[in-house]
């Protein structure tokens, strides 16, 4: 019996609940209630592929390893990974947000060298350099909005939706960064060696999301 292909997916119901929707569009469906397991591997309903229930980040590094042979996983995950291994052939069209940097509206005047607040470490150092600005990086892991009110930054960069969390905190967004979106990544091996099997899952992906 042949080795089956692994699908990683990003694990918390915002994510994982979307890419299971669009993988039931194409016919692909877990044999077991994910939602309500602590088990990370699944076998569907497709006896040559299982799912891999991962955080966001290692997503791309199981997937870049070569462990998983694909992943869905956001630009935001992949542009602050900044790894290789795979290709990034789909824009999967889900959970689509803007990276952006933020801060309170009425921060008066701010000095030369800004204190930034993010999870995004990466991105917004690229960011800054791009635009020549010398900033300090202070790495958060949530409550991203309290680091302007507190003192603690003068920014943030952080994922934007609709913009009601930054307002109920008094920040506003001020500049954008990248959209971000769902992206479908390939293992650069996987896709020479087992060709035959995962591009029509793919091209599946492809025609759903089209």
């Amino acid at each position: 019996m042949k080795e089956q292909i692994t699908l990683a997916l990003t694990k918390g119901s915002r994510a994982l609940v979307p890419s299971l929707s669009l993988l039931a569009d194409i016919g692909v469906e877990p044999l077991e209630d994910i939602s309500s397991s602590r088990k990370l591997v699944f076998p569907t309903n497709q006896e040559n592929l299982r799912l891999m229930i991962l955080r966001g980040m290692d997503v791309a590094t199981y997937v870049e390893h070569g462990i998983a042979d694909l992943g869905m996983a956001g630009n935001d995950v992949l542009l602050e990974h900044g790894g290789g291994g795979y290709y990034e052939p789909l824009d999967l069209g889900i959970l689509k947000c803007q990276v952006m940097v933020a801060g309170l509206a009425d921060e008066g005047v701010l000095p030369p060298r800004l204190r930034i607040a993010t999870k995004f470490v990466n991105i917004a150092k690229r960011y800054y350099a791009e635009k020549g600005a010398q900033v300090d990086i202070i790495k958060l892991y949530g409550a991203m909005e309290l680091a302007p009110v507190t003192g603690l930054a003068h920014r943030i960069v952080d994922i934007v939706e609709t913009g009601d969390t930054l307002k109920a905190n008094g920040l506003v967004p001020m500049d954008f960064i990248v959209d971000i979106s769902t992206r479908l990544i390939v293992n650069k091996i996987s896709l020479k060696t087992r060709f035959a099997e995962l591009q029509p899952l793919i091209e599946a992906l492809e025609k759903a999301t089209s």
